[in-house]
């Protein structure tokens, strides 16, 4: 992980040019500061990656520069480790008190000091990823839920089709790289609607031939939109394949069997549910008990048989998110 900005905090000249030297042979990029005050000046132009700091420095100690750091938004998670000579057990306890990553001990060996830091960048990118990963999730339910509203009667339809295909996918036993396509192919596949025209979406009764072929475009279209994304990249299955049928008779491909990937399948089901048990203009809601038969009766012609089965044994977990 080398490459990464350190910023040493230590007044001792000899023992801050040490370790700027031990840490550039690691390969980090290392800025240093005298103090607290000083360090905070080198801040305002460059965020480190992870902070070293000592405790007893003149102008600003560390205790005070950890809670500057920590008091501004944009600095708040960056790792902040204490490296200081203070051993006493009420020290090193106000240390991890403030809520500091680390406590390292003066003298510290070269390898306590460099596993120190590469298990705390480490976490540091995990945190990270995982609030990219958040944020993600977020944009992509307010990317859905606005599709959704240019038709009130689907509102939350691609909340309680995720939570319905994680729950089949769990059952069938999926992959970790399958359930990432079920999550971001559930909240988006049908996304291609964005470009159907809403006389056609809101249409209160059935739709000509002319209007199928334009309602049939959705899947593809939703492709178009997504597949230049890196990240939405799992989705496209899902997009693509969720309007096919076990026998073949669905679109755009007309795939058949297997042969339609097993996470469109698990969210074919999962959105014919929601569908059945949602009214419409012209359609009313079925009981839970209603969709649950009319699934069952789908198998072997519109649903895998394999995924209806697991919709049966995870039924009663299914039906708790109906009411």
């Amino acid at each position: 992980m080398a490459g990464e900005t350190i910023l040493i905090v230590e007044d001792n000249d000899i023992l801050r040019q040490g370790l700027e030297a031990l840490l550039q042979a690691e390969g980090y990029m290392v800025l240093t500061a005298a103090h607290g005050y000083e360090a905070l000046q080198q801040m305002q132009s460059v965020a480190p990656d992870l902070i070293l700091s000592d405790i007893s420095m003149p102008e600003m100690d560390g205790y005070t520069f950890f809670e500057q750091v920590r008091g501004h938004p944009g600095w708040v998670s960056i790792p902040f480790i204490f490296l200081t000579a203070r051993r006493g057990r009420e020290d090193i306890f106000a240390g991890k008190k403030l809520g500091a990553e680390d406590y390292l001990v003066k003298p510290v060996t070269r390898l306590e000091l460099t596993t120190t830091i590469r298990s705390r960048l480490e976490r540091s990118h995990q945190l990270l990823l995982a609030q990219l990963q958040q944020a993600y999730s977020s944009t992509l339910i307010m990317l859905a839920n606005a599709i959704e509203l240019r038709d009130q009667y689907t509102r939350g339809h691609v909340e309680r089709v995720r939570d319905h295909a994680r729950i089949l996918g769990r059952q069938i036993g999926l992959t970790s790289n399958q359930m990432d396509q079920i999550f971001y192919g559930s909240l988006l596949h049908d996304i291609g609607k964005i470009h159907i025209p809403e006389s056609v979406l809101k249409k209160p009764g059935p739709l000509s031939e002319t209007e199928w072929v334009e309602m049939r475009k959705h899947p593809v279209i939703g492709v178009e939109m997504v597949k230049d994304i890196d990240y939405l990249a799992p989705s496209i299955p899902v997009i693509r394949s969720h309007h096919e049928r076990w026998d073949g008779t669905g679109y755009p491909d007309g795939l058949a069997g297997e042969a339609i990937p097993l996470v469109a399948r698990v969210v074919t089901v999962a959105d014919s549910l929601d569908a059945m048990s949602t009214s419409r203009p012209y359609q009313k809601a079925l009981s839970p008990d209603q969709a649950y038969e009319e699934i069952l009766r789908g198998s072997g012609s519109r649903y895998d048989p394999g995924v209806v089965r697991a919709f049966q044994k995870s039924w009663d977990q299914i039906r708790e998110n109906l009411k």
